[in-house]
């Protein structure tokens, strides 16, 4: 069942390619990362935000779809002014 749970969610990223995004990610040691930038890739196991630069230099990161399966990393969507949060939750 998890399996259908991460397919669904690359197949949701998929369609999102090229578009703006806020990622909060666990940081470690109680520092939550907050962050915008562009969804860059979707790959098999992973997909890569291209983060906005704050200080003129351009960053790439990665994160697999369990890590948001699980939370560990939140997306929000940016259009037109609003923030759209993508979740999942699996079925029982």
């Amino acid at each position: 069942m998890a399996r259908n749970a991460l397919h669904d969610i690359k197949k949701s990223l998929d369609t999102l390619i090229g578009e703006r995004v806020l990622l909060r990610a666990n940081g470690g040691r109680r520092k939550t990362i907050e962050r915008f930038g562009v969804l860059e890739e979707t790959y098999p196991s992973v997909f890569v935000v291209k983060l906005d630069p704050p200080d003129g230099s351009f960053k790439r990161v990665s994160y697999s779809y369990a890590d948001v399966l699980t939370e560990t990393v939140e997306l929000e969507i940016c259009k037109d002014g609003e923030n759209v949060r993508l979740r999942y939750t699996q079925v029982q």
